[in-house]
C-alpha cells in the first residue's frame, strides 16, 4: 500500500476522537504532501531545520495542518520555531516555557512531556503526580503559554505490551490533574503511542498517537 492508503486505513480503524500525528522525520515535501491530501490534519517535526525545509516546499497545502514540535526545543531556536510550529509536545522545565513565553507574540498549546520511563536519554519530567501537577500550574501562569496536554513516549523495547504501564501511569497523573479542577487548566489531549505501541496507548486513554514508520514505511537514510 501507498502512503495515502495506509495512512486512511488506520484512520478508519481508530477511534474518531484520536487525532493522529505523522511524525515526518527524514520524510520528503512530497511524502508529506501525499498524506496531507490523504487526510491528514497534524505533522510533526522532530527537527527545525527539517520544517524549515519542507514547509516551503509544500506551499499553500502547509496551511491545511497543524504543525507540531515533537523533538527537543532549543533555546536557542525558539524565535526560529515559533515561525513553523503551532503546538510545541516536548516542554518539560519552566525555564525552557518561559524562554518561550518571552519569545512568542501569541498564545502558543504546548504539551507537558513526562519521562513515564525514568530514561537517562531521555527528555521530560520524572513521572510523579506532584512534579508534573506543579510544572503544569507555574506553567499555566504564563500569558503566552496555553498547556493543553501530557505527552510520553515509554520504553521502546518493540513489544507494545511493555510500554502498557507506562502509558497507564501517564493517564492516571494526566486524571488527576484535571480531578483537582485547577483553575485555567483543563487537559485535553494525552499524546501517548507510535508505530509499534499505538494501539495499546489507546486502550490506555491516548486520544492523540504519533505515526510515522507505518503510515510513510522504513525511513532511508
Amino acid at each position: 500500500m501507498n502512503i495515502a492508503e495506509n495512512y486512511q486505513k488506520i484512520r478508519n480503524q481508530i477511534p474518531e476522537h484520536v487525532t493522529i500525528v505523522l511524525a515526518a522525520k527524514t520524510r520528503t515535501p512530497e511524502e508529506v504532501k501525499e498524506a496531507i491530501c490523504a487526510g491528514a490534519t497534524d505533522i510533526g517535526e522532530n527537527y527545525l531545520q527539517e520544517a524549515e525545509q519542507v514547509i516551503p516546499a509544500l506551499g499553500k497545502t502547509a496551511e491545511k495542518v497543524r504543525w507540531h514540535m515533537i523533538g527537543d526545543l532549543q533555546k536557542n531556536k525558539i524565535n526560529r520555531a515559533l515561525k513553523v510550529f503551532d503546538l510545541v509536545q516536548t516542554l518539560s522545565s519552566f525555564e525552557r516555557a518561559e524562554a518561550l513565553n518571552q519569545r512568542a507574540e501569541k498564545i502558543i498549546p504546548v504539551y507537558v512531556e513526562i519521562n513515564t520511563g525514568c530514561e537517562e536519554t531521555k527528555k521530560g519530567v520524572d513521572p510523579d503526580f506532584e512534579k508534573v501537577k506543579d510544572l503544569v500550574v507555574k506553567m499555566a501562569g504564563l500569558e503566552n503559554i496555553s498547556v493543553e496536554g501530557l505527552m510520553t513516549m515509554g520504553p521502546m523495547t518493540g513489544d507494545p505490551e511493555d510500554s502498557r504501564p507506562y502509558f497507564r501511569k501517564a493517564k492516571a497523573i494526566f486524571d488527576k490533574i484535571n480531578e483537582l479542577d485547577l483553575p485555567g487548566i483543563s487537559l485535553r489531549t494525552l499524546s501517548m503511542g507510535m508505530s509499534d505501541s499505538y494501539w495499546t496507548a489507546i486502550e490506555e486513554g491516548s486520544n492523540m498517537i504519533r505515526l510515522g514508520r507505518v503510515v510513510f514505511g522504513d525511513r532511508s537514510y
